[in-house]
Parts: C-alpha cells; sequence; structure tokens
C-alpha cells in the first residue's frame, strides 16, 4: 500500500469508522479488545487498515465507473443492424 494510502486511512478512514455505531457488532469489537492477545489485536488492527482501504479504494472505482457509464447513456446509437429484426 503507498504511503499516500495509509495517510488516508489514518486521516480520513479510520476517525470517520470510528464515529459509526456499531449497534449489533458491540460485543464481538469488545471481544477483539479485551479477550485477544495484543499480537492478534494488532494483526487485526492491520487486516481491517488493509480492508477498509481497498473498500475505499473499490468505492471510488465503482463511483468513476459509474459516472463514466451514464455520461455515454443517450450517446450511444441503437440502431438495430443490418438483419437485427425490429421489436
Amino acid at each position: 500500500m503507498s504511503d499516500f494510502m495509509k495517510w488516508l486511512y489514518s486521516n480520513y478512514i479510520k476517525p470517520h469508522l470510528d464515529t459509526i455505531p456499531k449497534e449489533n457488532y458491540e460485543p464481538d469489537f469488545y471481544l477483539l479488545e479485551d479477550d485477544v492477545s495484543p499480537e492478534t489485536c494488532g494483526s487485526f488492527r492491520k487486516t481491517q487498515e488493509f480492508t477498509a482501504t481497498h473498500a475505499f479504494l473499490l468505492g471510488l472505482r465503482t463511483g468513476q465507473g459509474l459516472s463514466d457509464s451514464l455520461r455515454t447513456v443517450g450517446r450511444t446509437d441503437i440502431t438495430p443492424t443490418k438483419g437485427t429484426p425490429r421489436l
């Protein structure tokens, strides 16, 4: 992961994740914080960083893809090709 993505995670993604209510998942987060070894907790944080960062990037790519698709709507020639029946 690039330095920028690590910075983005620690300065944007992680603070946002910390503000989201955990609701039904709160007991699971407490188990991670209280019942596992510090090494395991550190591993969890690294996997959370990786997963959240790549989910963020997926969202950016999806948004860009949708934007590109919507920009071409209406411009595509949908004239049937020769031999294609009109409905």
